[in-house]
């Protein structure tokens, strides 16, 4: 396989097939090297047209106070000699004793230093370097002396203007060569001060936008450097008086420079364009800078002189246009628009290269050149123009090209082009040199190059001849060809690997090829560990008088000696005795303040140089503080050694312990190939190792890390070592979870859990899947499949037994022999149903079932249990004859009777059973029927009291919703509740069954009664429901309850509970100061507002003192309780008492009831103890204990 090298370098990737690499160069030309050297021996017998190396410039300003020295060097074989032309006719430099040409060069010097004038050797210069094969000719140099001519001398007359003015100081420097710097300065030789008011034009002038009082003195001066000449010439000062106004009049920006509304510039490609625009006004113009229909280059746009000035860099004809640039102040803005023009002096698109033949080969010689406008091409051949040159047949002329075809010997010669426009021109020499020359190869046999691991190597393949050889290179001395994935070939032959690794090493042959002949070269490749610092200095801060001690391990390859140096502040260390250095370690004792600094590490071999640094910080002395433990650092420095196939070294380098010591490293592997990024426990050692050897599996991309564990914890993963790939074997395990089932009455389904890639051992992983029936007296069949985890046989018989083993395998071989296991071919659906189904009645809600078992071989599959269908048909009563939904139960394996529970009572059930295996269920038994017994009733729906009377009242209700059986008779009990919430005695009623409503008579008026009702059947009496009802008042009691209200409001109950109130308050003071020790609260004030002068005092004889005692027998009634004015009582909340209500009566104590809440009204939030209501008794509670 051949791949062409184009000029640039290629990346070639090597496939499974042999590359030979080679280098094939036709398109760069070929120079004979002319240097000095091994090389040029080796091709001292070659010629080879002249070729200019070194000139002076086009435009060559020379300084008259020295020598002229006109450079012209070549090369060339044989060695080629000089001539020169001065204005286009020979310049005979013998006639003149003045010039002189330096020996083997074509270098003039003209020395004008003893004698002579610069002037006189002004003019166009051109060298010719020639011998046997050609000519080769200069650029056309002009010759001109610097000048720096004086200022004309004139007299300036003082300016006088008046504040606020514009002004202009004009400079007009003397005509100099090449042209002065012009800056202005004072006569102190201080430059004068510029802003964006005051600035210096392109033009040299001095502009002022407006003139201040301060701009008054009599020294401008503007001065001319001449750069070439070392000189500066000064103009004569300018005096400038400002004279002060009392006010200057404001004006809108007039342009002082460049004048009108437009104006033109024209510049070279690749020049620096500056266009300029300075305005006068008052207050000071600000300029903007805008190009229409474009924008400003961003990274090529310079602003200078106050942004009076934009600069474009290395212009090209993109940059042409219209640029505006606008002053603006608060009164107004004037604009100016410069049109630019980019034209070039030609430059190359292609210039001509030198062409190295062979006879009858062919070639071209291309010159190719841009411009503005359009440069014109010439050719000339040894300097002579080509259309007077002697005639070559093997050249033709088309343009910028020259087709050379069959070239002979005599081809050879030097071709010029020039192509030149009204800006300049270029001129290229390229040489036709018609050789027939076998390889040869200038690389020194067996050079041997050392490289470190992990760089690029560059071996050398230097050669020559004509026509142009082809490159191969070879690895290995039995000319073994280059299997590696990337190299690099470069067109000068050298072979580049990017990245050389350890197996890089060896020998490598170059081989150069032409149809004259053949030239071999080897080379030698040492690939070598790179140095490294693994135990770097670390950053200090120690007192001062202490000792300090930097470490430095450098690890190497064993066969390069590395120089190991110390330097301070990127200097040498001290010269003093506190600096010791010995072979890891630097040491300094009684550390002072200078001692502070940087120091690095360095450490060289011949191949490579590494450094660290670390920082001392000098501190005066302190405690010394407690030492500070943590988790180890992590190992480092991985290295894996002795690496068998099924066995490694693993050496470490470990991380500082923190102050605890190591017990013991935790060793993990990843494997690359099969589980990237999954990190898997592989040994541990105790922490005094730093060295284990590891036990590996076949075929695995092996990649460790060293975790370290002390009594703190444990410490991060190092970083993972280099990858090491082990050989692949046969599989030694098989899958596990090998199973044979079904899916279909006619199939067996082996399924099995793989082998990961781990457990591989190798590539090409399968599996061979064996079975056959364990009845029967077949043989085994096999199968082999890929990397999967089932294989399907279909055509089975239905549920027939399997031996059943898979056995691993991979491209190496099989693994041992696997164990046998034993499934079944697919179930059916069961053929016979169970038979001889009983019932046995338990009780109304509990049945047992029993039925005989099916034979087995009908079962066809894994016997699951036998499943039970039951339902209800109708009501035994006839009432509610429908159909509901089945129930199912199902009871597992080979049991043949089950309880069904949760029946209802008093109903009608029909049943049937079922076979189940794995595939279903099978036929259904006969139906049977069974009846359940009468039970017990739920309690009725709905219990509602109505109509109360002073002595009577009437119950109304709803039957049960679950009569479970026929009705026999209600129950009713109740009994009367007093004021204590205590039980009267309880009175049994039964009710008919057909009743929904009863009244109950001769009751005590104005009294709780608490009733229990209940249904019944002959199975006995159901769930009671509860409810709560009182009798209503008569119209004594009421009276008396008026009479209280009345009491209640009176003045005199007032203040008698005030006073009451009064002497609680100060007991509840006592007790608090005496808890808290003079705790105040603002008690007495509050008293003092609620005080009621009129109150009378309370007589013992008062009635109204025991009535509001007898309200204890009144208690409100339990929350949630209090019947609805509908009278009805739901099931759930007849438990309750109406004395929970209790809490909601305070809003209805007293007219006085801010007075009352302050001393009493807070209990209401303390829960109530046992029956008794949480607020304190009153007249009003007890009216409302009637409502």
């Amino acid at each position: 396989m051949q791949l062409k090298i184009m000029p640039k370098k290629k990346y070639l990737s090597a496939g499974r097939v042999p590359l030979v690499l080679f280098l094939c160069q036709m398109i760069s030309a070929l120079e004979v090297p002319l240097d000095h050297g091994k090389k040029a021996k080796l091709l001292e017998d070659l010629v080879q047209p002249p070729t200019i190396t070194q000139q002076s410039p086009k435009d060559y300003i020379i300084d008259p106070r020295e020598n002229i020295v006109i450079q012209c060097e070549a090369k060339g074989k044989p060695p080629p000699s000089f001539s020169w032309t001065r204005n286009g006719t020979h310049f005979d430099i013998d006639k003149d004793p003045l010039v002189t040409m330096r020996p083997g060069s074509g270098t003039l010097v003209i020395n004008i230093m003893s004698e002579g004038k610069a002037e006189t050797y002004e003019g166009v210069y051109q060298c010719t370097a020639r011998n046997e094969r050609g000519a080769a000719i200069s650029n056309n140099i002009v010759i001109r002396p610097s000048r720096s001519p004086l200022w004309t001398k004139e007299k300036l007359e003082p300016i006088t203007l008046r504040n606020g003015q514009s002004l202009v100081l004009p400079c007009r420097p003397p005509i100099g060569l090449p042209p002065a710097i012009i800056f202005w300065m004072d006569n102190s030789f201080q430059r004068l001060p510029q802003s964006e008011r005051v600035s210096q034009g392109l033009n040299g002038d001095l502009y002022f936008s407006n003139v201040l009082p301060e701009d008054t003195r009599e020294d401008y001066i503007c001065y001319a450097r001449f750069n070439h000449t070392q000189t500066i010439q000064q103009k004569q000062p300018i005096s400038v008086k400002v004279i002060s106004a009392k006010s200057s009049k404001e004006r809108p920006p007039t342009l002082l420079t460049p004048e009108g509304n437009a104006s033109h510039k024209e510049e070279l490609r690749g020049n620096v364009l500056s266009l300029e625009c300075i305005a006068e006004g008052l207050p000071t113009p600000i300029i903007y800078w805008i190009k229409e229909d474009g924008t400003l280059p961003i990274n090529r746009t310079l602003y200078r002189n106050f942004k009076k000035t934009l600069q474009i860099t290395h212009v090209s004809e993109a940059d042409s246009g219209n640029y505006q640039c606008i002053a603006k102040n608060a009164l107004g803005a004037v604009h100016h628009t410069i049109s630019v023009t980019v034209k070039a002096a030609p430059y190359w698109i292609t210039a001509p290269q030198n062409l190295v033949l062979s006879p009858g080969e062919d070639g071209t010689l291309i010159c190719r050149a841009n411009g503005n406008p359009k440069p014109t091409i010439g050719w000339l051949t040894n300097g002579v123009p080509i259309e007077i040159a002697p005639d070559d047949p093997s050249r033709k002329i088309d343009g910028d090209t020259i087709i050379f075809t069959h070239v002979q010997e005599r081809s050879s010669a030097v071709y010029q082009c020039n192509a030149s426009n009204e800006y300049g021109y270029l001129l290229a020499n390229a040489f036709v040199n018609v050789l027939a020359e076998p390889p040869r190869i200038l690389t020194s046999a067996n050079t041997l190059y050392q490289v470190i691991a992990n760089r690029p190597a560059l071996l050398d393949c230097a050669f020559f001849g004509s026509p142009l050889p082809t490159i191969e290179w070879f690895k290995g001395a039995k000319g073994r060809a280059l299997h590696e994935d990337i190299y690099v070939l470069h067109e000068n032959g050298t072979l580049e690997i990017p990245v050389a690794q350890k197996d890089s090493t060896g020998t490598y042959t170059c081989v150069a090829r032409n149809k004259l002949g053949v030239a071999k070269n080897e080379v030698h490749l040492e690939i070598k560990d790179p140095t490294r610092i693994i135990k770097q200095p670390e950053y200090a801060v120690v007192q001062r008088g202490s000792k300090v001690s930097f470490e430095c391990k450098v690890k190497h390859d064993h066969t390069l000696i590395p120089t190991v140096m110390w330097l301070k502040d990127n200097g040498e260390l001290p010269s003093e005795k506190r600096f010791t250095v010995d072979k890891d370690h630097l040491v300094i004792t009684d550390v002072s303040d200078d001692d502070g600094g940087t120091y690095t590490c360095m450490a060289n071999t011949s191949l490579d140089d590494v450094s660290a640094s670390a920082v001392l910080r000098v501190v005066a002395p302190t405690p010394t503080p407690a030492p500070i433990y943590d988790v180890p650092n992590p190992p480092f420095d991985l290295e894996l050694t002795n690496q068998l196939d099924k066995s490694v070294q693993l050496t470490w380098t470990p991380g500082d312990d923190n102050n605890s010591p190591i017990t013991k490293f935790i060793i993990e592997y990843e494997d690359g190939m099969h589980e990237a990024g999954l990190w898997h426990h592989q040994a541990e050692v105790s922490g005094t190792q730093t060295t284990a050897q590891l036990k590996l599996s076949p075929y695995v991309n092996y990649s460790f890390r060293v975790m370290a564990e002390n009594n703190i914890g444990r410490s991060s993963p190092s970083e993972a070592s280099e990858q090491y790939l082990t050989k692949a074997a046969e599989p030694d395990q098989n899958p596990t979870a090998v199973e044979g089932l079904g899916t279909e009455p006619d199939n067996l389904v082996i399924t099995w859990k793989p082998l990961n890639g781990f457990e591989s051992n190798g590539p090409g992983l399968q599996y061979k899947v064996s079975w056959r029936q364990k009845d029967g007296d077949d043989e085994w069949t096999s199968v082999v499949v890929a990397n999967v985890s089932k294989y399907i046989v279909s055509g089975t018989p239905t549920f027939v037994p399997y031996l059943i083993k898979v056995q691993a395998l991979n491209d190496v071989g099989f693994a041992p022999e696997p164990a046998t296991v034993m499934g079944h071919s697919g179930e059916d659906l069961p053929m016979v149903a169970p038979g001889n189904v009983r019932v046995s009645v338990v009780n109304s809600t509990l049945a047992e079932v029993h039925w005989d078992p099916v034979p087995l071989k009908s079962i066809r599959g894994h016997l699951q249990g036998y499943r039970v269908y039951y339902w209800k048909a109708q009501s035994s009563s006839k009432r509610d004859r429908r159909h509901i939904e089945k129930k199912i139960l199902t009871f597992q394996g080979s049991k043949t009777h089950g309880m069904l529970p949760g029946l209802e009572p008093y109903s009608h059930y029909t049943l049937n059973v079922r076979v189940v295996n794995g595939k279903g269920e099978g036929p259904a038994s006969s139906d049977r029927g069974f009846h359940t017994p009468e039970g017990v009733p739920s309690a009725p729906s709905s219990l509602k009291i109505v109509n109360p009377t002073l002595d009577s009242l009437t119950l109304e209700w709803d039957p049960p919703s679950h009569p479970n059986g026929i009705l026999t008779e209600y129950t009713l009990k109740y009994q009367p509740i007093n004021s204590t919430h205590e039980l009267g005695p309880l009175v049994d009623i039964k009710i008919p069954a057909n009743k929904t409503r009863w009244t109950l008579k001769n009751l005590n008026f104005s009294t709780r009664y608490k009733f229990y009702f209940s249904a019944q059947t002959s199975a006995g009496s159901g769930s009671q429901i509860t409810e709560e009802a009182i009798t209503t008042v008569d119209e004594g009691k009421m009276a008396m309850a008026s009479r209280q209200v009345d009491i209640a409001t009176q003045g005199w109950f007032i203040g008698l509970m005030c006073a009451v109130a009064l002497l609680i308050l100060i007991l509840l003071i006592v007790c608090f100061i005496r808890r808290n020790k003079g705790g105040k609260y603002p008690v007495k004030e509050k008293e003092d507002a609620h005080a009621d002068p009129e109150i009378q005092p309370m007589k013992e004889d008062d009635g109204t003192f025991g009535e509001y005692s007898d309200a204890e027998d009144h208690k409100p009634l339990k929350k949630g309780s209090r019947t609805p004015s509908d009278r009805t009582v739901k099931k759930e909340d007849s438990d309750d008492s109406l004395v929970d209500y209790g809490e909601g009566v305070n809003g209805q104590f007293n007219e006085d009831g801010s007075f009352i809440g302050q001393y009493s009204g807070k209990k209401e939030k303390e829960p109530a103890e046992g029956n008794e209501s949480s607020e304190a008794p009153s007249p009003v509670n007890a009216m409302n204990s009637f409502v």
